[in-house]
């Protein structure tokens, strides 16, 4: 890479002198007016380029409007799925400090002084700049119709915008979403997640005019429809009507008729910000725009303008990320002295509005001469494709709604000629389709993810997805390209579960669950390595068989008891005991307490049981009680105490359900909507002792204050006035993640029978060890695809996955009660197998705040005095 230089080349745009760059000082100063996606994305590029401070480049000053740093706008709706602006967040905690960018958030530039080279903030500070670049984004348009200042009218654009219509939106009932385009459907899902009754008002004849065609909006109407909203299209906002209070109470619309709605969202369009440009006498477009050449320069060499406040070279402003990416990495390209351009960019997309698959690409409106289109369309199942040909085979374009799955293929195939006729990608299964058209047939050239401009043969000089996302960022954008990176990746060479099976633990589980293999050693030697048959399995296969049988068992006709027979040589050391083994080889008892609900009779067990045990008792963050410092002798003798009083295992040792925690919910909470205590006894008592690949943990919170922190669980739900939001594949601990949403205003049976089904649906497909997060984020698919399978059955699997759920509730029994009641059994918990009543003399304690803890000196063991040798330093 050339030496970095700071003095920008004269263009077109540029006057015919350049000023010296490090007019200023010896280290040039970048400023950067803007901290949104694409201001992030330029920062990111600079410091690849080494022209940040810590790289011994410029000093790098960043002015951004907002109180926080750039998050992703582009998933702003997920915020009402249970994400924080924390998870939205497109800055690594350390990004500033670790390239020394100063970043001032909240101060945004009021005014640049392009004479003295300078910018001042709101603050009053003032920045010397020899670079600015001017990432402005856009603001929303709101039709200028009397009563749009009215309280309740909202615009949907930043994280204070969707905290502020939350916020009112507790006390509405209707609103109204105007613009029914990519953002305005999104607005509207959000209205209807909180529970309000929902109207999209959209002037053009109908949705996303300008992704889909009449036929795919027809589409998009009738599912949307279906789904409880009421769409009005072809009319516009004539005012928006308010009380004697201010507040908002209707719209009337331009075709004489009105709506009763106490809020209303506006998101007919955004408009390029370029005010600050204006005043400082840059050139702007007509309409609106920072006017720039290809290198993104305005007409002031000095200045730069990148992303939606941007006019480009070919008369366009774009409103999307991914030009706007490609705009700030030539801007930063330039900056370091090297020669890039910005000369036009893609405007394919796809997204999942209100669940509905839709995509477009290319010529989408076939526009071009000659053009023929090439359609299926099923209104049932609100399906329409359009793929728009030219008239020597070449792919110009296309539509997709309900089912956008050959998008990642056929947008790269964009102007070329398809290799299959176009029937045969548009028409379903069993009708002469559909054609597995694979990535593989796409050129080295083909773009692959559109969000970064990255291409396939760049994604194939890596081998997993984590490495492409790190090296090129394809797939950290909009996400509709990971199913293709993935086809594009390797397979392992070897995909099987350890030296002893080839296959891996969903396959073991299907050939388990069809063949109704009991045991480990039938499966070994039916279908293990044939060098590992007839032998005695790992120490990765035997837990793994264990558990797939363990779970299997009602099914296949296996014993439900882990430690029968074979079984009990498969388990993982805590199964062993039926308890967890701790640091000084005592045992902890975690009694199932469901829901967190206990009576004050079963209090006084547990505290009876300790204080006569000399047990170290603490709460847990589960809602139960854990009795810590039993010895392996004495887990039968607490444990029929605790099974007499009518509690049983709490699985703590399982790889299982762990535990359903709950708030207080509706009966007593004057915030509660639903009974969540209810809720949670009734799911903990379903799933109890239901192994799985890793553990499970769940929680119901009573309304969406959320205080059960269902969002942090492998399912967790949460109450609404309709019913029940369904939450998937969130955890805590080293990689927190929020679960997503699957469902939402379930009533109770169906939320039931959605969670009977995502938990068989991942006990059969996980691999081993694999928390719900891992598994929902590597799972082709992704949550898409798992929705699909789960909630609309496309794979036709949802039948079965209740029967083995019912099998697993049928044929639940508690292991310690069975552990008790059997002397056999009784015979494994001993100390010492030649010594049965002697107790393990290692296991002591010491006092401490009134209770017990392991003697840590008896684990270090003695003190050995170190002595060096004579003439040898100490």
């Amino acid at each position: 890479m050339p030496e970095p230089t700071f003095e920008p080349r004269t263009t077109a745009a540029a006057s015919n002198s350049t000023p010296n760059a490090l007019a200023h000082g010896a280290v040039p100063t970048i400023v950067v007016v803007g901290h949104g996606m694409v201001g992030q994305r330029f920062l990111e590029a600079l410091a690849d380029r080494g022209l940040t401070p810590a790289a011994g480049g410029a000093r790098v000053v960043v002015l951004c409007e907002e109180p926080r740093p750039a998050y992703d706008r582009v998933r702003l709706t997920s915020y009402f799925d249970g994400r924080s602006p924390e998870d939205l967040s497109l800055v690594e905690p350390d990004f500033m400090d670790r390239h020394g960018i100063e970043l001032y958030v909240g101060d945004p530039a009021e005014s640049v002084d392009r004479t003295a080279r300078t910018v001042t903030a709101r603050s009053g500070a003032v920045f010397a700049y020899d670079t600015l670049v001017l990432a402005t984004g856009s603001y929303p348009f709101v039709p200028p119709v009397p009563g749009k200042d009215a309280r309740g009218c909202f615009v949907y654009r930043t994280i204070e915008d969707l905290l502020a219509i939350e916020e009112y939106a507790k006390g509405a009932v209707t609103g109204a979403v105007v613009g029914g385009g990519l953002l305005g459907l999104e607005a509207a899902g959000a209205l209807k997640g909180l529970g309000l009754s929902t109207h999209v008002v959209e002037f053009a004849p109908r949705l996303m005019p300008v992704q889909v065609d009449e036929g795919g909006g027809a589409a998009l109407l009738r599912t949307i429809e279906d789904m409880g909203l009421a769409v009005h299209t072809g009319v516009g906002t004539q005012e928006v009507l308010a009380g004697a209070d201010g507040a908002v109470t209707g719209m009337a619309l331009s075709d004489g008729s009105s709506l009763d709605v106490d809020l209303v969202v506006f998101s007919a369009g955004v408009r390029p910000r370029d005010q600050l440009a204006r005043e400082c006498g840059l050139a702007v477009g007509e309409r609106g725009g920072i006017v720039v050449d290809e290198e993104c320069r305005t007409s002031d060499p000095a200045v730069f303008a990148i992303g939606e406040c941007a006019l480009a070279a070919d008369g366009r402003v774009y409103g999307l990320v991914a030009p706007g990416y490609e705009m700030a990495l030539a801007a930063a390209e330039v900056i370091a002295g090297g020669r890039s351009a910005f000369t036009g960019a893609d405007l394919s997309t796809k997204l999942k509005l209100l669940g509905v698959d839709v995509a477009s690409f290319g010529d989408a409106h076939g526009s071009a001469e000659g053009s023929l289109d090439v359609v299926y369309s099923d209104a049932r199942a609100g399906v329409y494709k359009k793929l728009v040909m030219g008239p020597d085979g070449t792919l110009l374009g296309g539509v997709l709604v309900g089912d956008a799955e050959q998008y990642g293929t056929l947008r790269p195939m964009t102007g070329s000629v398809l290799p299959v006729a176009p029937e045969q990608l548009v028409l379903p299964a069993g009708a002469g389709g559909p054609v597995a058209l694979g990535p593989s047939a796409l050129p080295d050239e083909a773009v692959i993810c559109s969000c970064h401009n990255v291409t396939k043969g760049a994604v194939c000089e890596h081998t997993t997805l984590p490495e492409v996302k790190k090296c090129t960022k394809a797939g950290t954008g909009c996400g509709s390209c990971l199913k293709v990176i993935g086809q594009l990746m390797p397979p392992p060479e070897d995909a099987g579960l350890c030296g002893c099976f080839p296959y891996s633990r969903s396959e073991l589980y299907e050939i388990v669950r069809t063949l109704e293999v009991t045991s480990f050693a039938a499966l070994l030697d039916s279908h293990g390595r044939e060098e590992a048959r007839g032998g005695n399995g790992c120490e990765v296969c035997k837990p793994t068989v264990g558990s797939v049988i363990a779970s299997l068992a009602p099914t296949v006709g296996a014993s439900g008891y882990v430690l029968d027979g074979e079984q009990a040589a498969l388990q993982d050391t805590n199964d062993h005991f039926l308890a967890n083994l701790q640091r000084n080889g005592s045992y902890s008892i975690v009694p199932r307490i469901p829901g967190g609900e206990i009576t004050p009779e079963k209090l006084i067990v547990i505290g009876e049981v300790a204080r006569d045990f000399g047990l170290y008792t603490k709460i847990t963050g589960g809602q139960r009680i854990d009795l810590f410092g039993a010895r392996v002798d004495q887990l039968p003798l607490i444990w029929t105490r605790l099974v007499d009083a009518g509690f049983e295992s709490g699985h703590a040792y399982g790889k299982s359900l762990r535990t359903v925690k709950s708030c207080v919910g509706q009966t007593w909470c004057r915030y509660g909507v639903q009974d969540s205590v209810r809720m949670a006894i009734d799911l903990e008592l379903r799933y109890r002792g239901l192994r799985s690949p890793h553990k499970l943990k769940s929680a119901v919170s009573g309304c969406a204050r959320e205080c059960a922190e269902a969002r942090g669980k492998d399912f967790g739900i949460i109450a609404t006035a309709q019913g029940w939001n369904l939450y998937v594949g969130g955890n805590g601990g080293a990689t927190p993640r929020h679960a997503d949403l699957l469902a939402q205003d379930l009533s109770d049976a169906e939320l039931v029978r959605l969670i009977d089904r995502f938990l068989m649906f991942y006990i059969r497909t996980a691999d081993r060890l694999e928390r719900t997060s891992a598994w929902l984020e590597r799972i082709d698919g992704g949550l898409g695809h798992v929705r699909d399978v789960v909630v609309h059955d496309s794979l036709g699997l949802c039948e079965e996955l209740e029967r083995l759920m019912a099998d697993h509730v049928a044929g639940y029994r508690d292991e310690w009660a069975e552990t008790i009641g059997d002397p056999e059994r009784l015979r494994r918990f001993v100390t010492f197998v030649n010594a049965p009543d002697a107790p393990d003399p290692s296991v002591r304690f010491v006092p401490e705040r009134d209770q017990i803890k392991p003697d840590l000196e008896l684990l270090a063991g003695p003190v050995l005095a170190v002595r060096t040798l004579e003439g040898t330093a100490s």
